[in-house]
């Protein structure tokens, strides 16, 4: 697979359910969720408001936009209308149906809400931005098949119409990130953006693909025909934290997703990413992870007084920050509730 099918592998996007709504001249507000949300505008136009961002968001038929850090936000007709509560104004809506929202005829909004692997889920997050905004006609194009059938599927509801429409909605966020990396590679820091640098992304693809490899900086520069000095100035600056310790954190990735779906042995795990001995791994998988692989395992805690600090570490572990900016990058393996609103 390619890096971000990979890291959706592991995320395993789960659809809390899809559906939409027809709004009339009313101010919805919805409060923090968990997960990504994903909306097309249909028909009409509105306006977006959200916790934490100055300038509202003109949204106008076509547009789709991706809420990934759960911030509360409004979506209105007008931004001076005072807001309602999304309860109030969408009360028991059924799963894969449109409602109709004081009269509706303002604008047609369709979308999903896609819980992500708590564990993993900073990986993707914390590389967006609190509203990724798709505006651009060429885009829109692109996504008109998947929102035109999903806009069908619930006008017309058929046998095994969810499923379609929650496939549906997966293809849709995956093409919002796709047009999100092409849309956002100048000035962006972070794995996502990476992926499209001609030079550095094909050294992200070559890792992925094979974490045992015993890469060096030297044969990823290669790869990416740069000099030693150039490429790590380079990766670092794209990516936001060294080639090395990107390989390092996405080896205890893969290796915390087998640990918590697999049965194999972590001496097995350790072999298959390349590392000689389980105390190696294990040293490497501590400092990244913040337990040790077999408190990973079994979803234990290192202590009783720190959960929510552990739990935090795994869903960053992908995401630079200051602890990764001071890591050392010669760190090899070979040395020592099912639906609730769309």
């Amino acid at each position: 697979m390619d890096p971000l099918s990979d890291i959706l592998s592991l995320l395993k996007p789960r659809s809390y359910g899809c559906g939409g709504f027809d709004m009339g001249d009313i101010a919805i507000h919805f409060p923090r969720h968990e997960g990504i949300k994903c909306y097309a505008v249909i028909s009409g136009q509105a306006w977006l408001l959200m916790d934490g961002v100055t300038d509202p968001v003109h949204l106008k038929t076509g547009d789709c936009f991706v809420l990934p850090r759960g911030l509360p936000f409004c979506l209105t007709s007008d931004p001076a209308l005072p807001p309602v509560d999304y309860r109030t104004a969408i009360a028991n809506r059924p799963a894969g149906t449109v409602a109709s929202i004081n009269g509706g005829g303002k604008c047609l909004i369709i979308g999903g809400h896609f819980a992500l692997d708590g564990r993993h889920a900073g990986i993707l997050l914390g590389v967006l931005s609190p509203i990724v905004h798709l505006s651009v006609e060429s885009d829109k194009a692109t996504l008109r098949w998947a929102l035109d059938r999903m806009m069908q599927e619930l006008r017309e509801p058929q046998p095994g119409g969810l499923l379609v429409i929650e496939h549906l909605a997966q293809m849709v966020l995956v093409q919002a990130l796709r047009l999100h990396i092409a849309a956002g590679q100048a000035g962006h820091v972070g794995w996502l953006f990476a992926l499209a640098d001609k030079q550095i992304g094909p050294t992200i693809g070559a890792m992925h693909a094979d974490p045992a490899q015993r890469w060096t900086l030297q044969s990823l520069a290669e790869r990416a025909a740069m000099s030693r000095t150039s490429f790590a100035l380079r990766f670092k600056a794209t990516v936001g934290m060294p080639p090395m310790e990107y390989l390092t954190r996405w080896r205890m990735m893969v290796a915390g997703d087998r640990l918590t779906n697999s049965r194999d042995p972590i001496s097995t795990i350790a072999r298959s990413l390349g590392y000689d001995s389980e105390s190696a791994f294990s040293t490497a998988f501590k400092r990244v992870m913040h337990c040790s692989p077999r408190q990973y395992g079994r979803g234990q805690t290192l202590s009783a007084s720190a959960p929510v600090e552990r739990e935090t570490a795994r869903a960053s572990a992908m995401a630079p920050d200051q602890e990764s900016r001071s890591s050392s990058i010669s760190d090899s393996p070979r040395a020592s509730a099912r639906y609730r609103e769309a």
